[in-house]
């Protein structure tokens, strides 16, 4: 197990050594991004969260879309007041942690609260990892890794993680690995990417919403039942055929729903859409390998027929359709319309978040027996998140 640990800080080295040996221009550009890219897919970085900014694709005629939320410059991250995580890595712990608490081995950790007057724990804290800035360890022309040491003790989380998150493009492809080690002592560890999409980049002249965006979650017949505040009260969920949550028997647009009395409420108390974690159903077949056993998810446009198949080893999915969105945020320059036919902002469900994950809270949920995926101490093999996001044209009426 410890050569396990020793050899991902040895491929972190390793990448570290490839970026020096690299001779063309890297670093950040006049914004404070980092670029890398491949065949039809371009994106930009920045250190603060590890946060992607920007994802350009093609659509499909032609014209480069950019598909993420996210600001045009890399400073503006950590001054925003509304701080909503774009596309930054939420951690140590990702989600929300009950009553911000958790029991390891028998000891009661209180970790800081910063949700709902204070009564739990999002994303790992008032200054969770996606509050702080990231070091660029390695950066070459289709890749770049960020690493992060998050200390003993800070935000009441026990023992030191160290983390890598690395991003690479290849052809038509988007692929994430995050790494984290527990080197100290046994701790929660669940990360996530909270990348807040828009397929038409906000120029689609009928609509700003991603309501009309068509989601089909293929394995997603169950999910974590919550409270009004979205803390998992330990139930598994059925997602009834043709319910509002039904997006595994066939795809649908993520608002076709939203005129039922059902949708009210589903993403917590006088909420309506989504704010969901879904579990991923496919072992039941027996052994699978993540990479070809077909997407967790498909999100498409039928405006730009932009559409992204999302392949993760993760066993839950997490679904956000913006309702607390409110107009404050600003677009980018990249994104939107310019004619003044329509506010240069997010309004609410102009966006839907798309997290792969484990099962959240479930260090809250023994019963649920998670514990060798959310809980690592220093014997422990690292945590390990991959996923490829695999965009393509053309294909929206084949989902």
């Amino acid at each position: 197990m410890l050569s396990f640990k020793l050899s991902a800080v040895v491929s972190a080295f390793v990448a570290v050594v490839v970026a020096q040996q690299y001779n063309g221009t890297l670093g950040p550009d006049a914004n404070g991004k980092y670029e890398i890219s491949a065949e039809g897919i371009r994106g930009l970085f920045v250190p603060y969260g590890a946060s992607i900014s920007n994802l350009f694709i093609s659509d499909t005629n032609g014209i480069e879309r950019d598909v993420v939320l996210g600001f045009d410059n890399a400073t503006h991250y950590s001054v925003d007041p509304y701080h909503p995580h774009f596309g930054g890595v939420p951690g140590r712990y990702a989600n929300r942690i009950k009553n911000s608490s958790f029991v390891i081995d028998g000891i009661e950790y209180y970790v800081l609260p910063n949700e709902n007057n204070n009564n739990d724990t999002l994303h790992g804290g008032p200054d969770g990892w996606d509050w702080r800035n990231f070091t660029v360890v390695a950066h070459t022309p289709d890749s770049i890794t960020f690493s992060i040491v998050d200390p003993d003790g800070d935000q009441g989380f026990p023992g030191e993680v160290i983390s890598y998150i690395t991003y690479t493009m290849t052809p038509y492809q988007w692929h994430i690995k995050m790494v984290a080690l527990s080197t100290t002592k046994k701790t929660p560890i669940m990360l996530s990417s909270h990348t807040y999409w828009n397929l038409d980049a906000f120029q689609n002249n009928a609509t700003a919403l991603a309501l009309n965006h068509t989601l089909y979650l293929p394995y997603s017949g169950q999910r974590i039942g919550t409270d009004g505040i979205l803390i998992p009260n330990g139930t598994i969920l059925p997602n009834q055929q043709y319910s509002v949550n039904d997006f595994w028997s066939n795809p649908k647009q993520i608002g076709a729903n939203f005129t039922s009395p059902d949708a009210y409420g589903n993403c917590g108390t006088n909420c309506t859409g989504y704010d969901t974690c879904y579990l991923v159903n496919r072992a039941q077949n027996g052994p699978y390998d993540w990479r070809t056993e077909g997407p967790v998810a498909t999100l498409a446009s039928t405006f730009t027929g932009i559409q992204v198949d999302i392949f993760a080893d993760q066993d839950a999915f997490q679904v956000y359709s913006c309702g607390g969105q409110n107009g404050t945020i600003p677009l980018k320059s990249t994104q939107g319309i310019f004619d003044g036919s329509r506010p240069r902002v997010v309004e609410q469900y102009g966006c839907i978040v798309m997290e792969v994950e484990d099962w959240i809270d479930a260090i809250n949920q023994p019963e649920w027996q998670r514990s060798k995926k959310n809980i690592f101490g220093p014997d422990d093999d690292p945590y390990v998140l991959e996923a490829i996001y695999s965009f393509s044209v053309n294909k929206t009426l084949t989902l």
